[in-house]
């Protein structure tokens, strides 16, 4: 099958010409260009997704992650890892055992990202503190027990936090800092113990500052952390978006913090309990509090084109820099004879159409 294309990025660069598709890999690339337009680009990741499509994860059952798969697809996300917030030992092991093993029809599910429960109290935002714990290897040990788990959040200036991150990379966890009151020394430390990423970067976390930059300020500097960005326009300011771009391009990935409003146009919603409210685009809790967002990933993507961006760059922040986290070479990338998971792209960066393994899932 060919896809209809006049180009793909191909491993990072732009390649003129159509694309063939057979038995879910990518089998031709740069042949004769289609008419019509359209580009060929990686299936997205979002490696932070508490809800989607009216459908909450931290109650979902089987029938809710298809429909929650369902909608992600026709947003261009191929793979996504369902994201619980902090709450109770046994709402999180409850929600774990609901997550569907084995492949599925929609996207690739590469886990789950707890984030929490092992969280600054002054630096929760939108997560109940009664859920909130200080390190517990035995309740970490209980909770991978539960299900796929696959990163976890966690402030590593707590005590044992350090400990936990040993443990979570011993069982090949991805450990990421965020929720944070870290000093910049303290982030550090945690740097070398091997943490290579910081979740929804700035937000929940020490401010950057000129004397005590904090996690944001050590994660910025240094080439072997990759940085998690929320790029709804509310979360971040769009000069803070420029700065961590110039300081960090190439090791930028963009995630949603979606909750199940997203992809629905609902007014009202919920984050793991807590009623939220979308107004003007956001999503908060009743006392104003960021809680989530509604944006979507080919949203942040055209975002990120009108700060200045590049295209194959903004890309990539969607596909290949989150893989990167998720060690997933084989993801957010087209190459020849590999993975099929493509979403086109018409000349107006709409979705014309996704294929997961080569199967064309949505169209329009």
């Amino acid at each position: 099958m060919r896809l209809g294309v006049e180009a793909a990025i191909v491993e990072g660069d732009i390649v003129r010409g159509d694309v063939e598709v057979a038995d879910g890999r990518i089998v031709a690339v740069g042949l004769a260009p289609a008419r019509g337009g359209g580009t060929a680009v990686p299936g997205f990741l979002d490696l932070q997704v508490n809800g989607y499509g009216g459908v909450d994860f931290a109650r979902a059952d089987a029938a809710a992650y298809q429909l929650a798969g369902e909608a992600l697809l026709a947003g261009g996300v191929t793979a996504y890892q369902p994201t619980l917030i902090t709450a109770p030992e046994d709402a999180l092991v409850a929600a774990l055992k609901e997550v569907p093993a084995g492949e599925q029809a929609g996207p690739r599910i590469l886990g789950i990202h707890l984030e929490g429960p092992f969280l600054a109290p002054n630096r929760l935002g939108a997560h109940p503190a009664a859920g909130r714990r200080d390190p517990d290897r035995q309740l970490l040990e209980r909770l991978l027990a539960a299900g796929p788990v696959a990163q976890v959040t966690l402030a590593p200036e707590l005590p044992g936090a350090l400990e936990l991150v040993d443990l979570l990379h011993q069982r090949g966890v991805v450990v990421s800092c965020g929720h944070t009151d870290a000093t910049a020394a303290e982030a550090e430390a945690a740097f070398d113990r091997g943490v290579g990423t910081v979740t929804h970067l700035f937000n929940a976390m020490r401010p950057l500052g000129h004397r005590d930059p904090g996690v944001a300020g050590a994660a910025l500097v240094r080439d072997d952390v990759v940085v998690q960005v929320i790029v709804d326009g509310h979360h971040l300011a769009p000069e803070i978006v420029r700065l961590v771009w110039r300081a960090a391009a190439g090791r930028v990935a963009l995630v949603t913090d979606a909750i199940a409003a997203a992809g629905t146009g609902a007014r009202t919603s919920s984050l793991g309990g807590v009623d939220v409210e979308i107004r003007d685009g956001a999503a908060r809790r009743a006392d104003g509090v960021l809680a989530g967002s509604v944006v979507t990933v080919i949203e942040s993507v055209r975002n990120l084109l009108e700060l200045g961006v590049s295209f194959v760059d903004a890309i990539a922040a969607a596909t290949a820099v989150p893989a990167r986290i998720a060690r997933r070479p084989d993801l957010g990338v087209l190459r020849q004879g590999g993975e099929a998971d493509v979403v086109v792209l018409d000349d107006r960066l709409q979705i014309r159409s996704v294929l997961r393994a080569g199967l064309e899932r949505v169209a329009a």
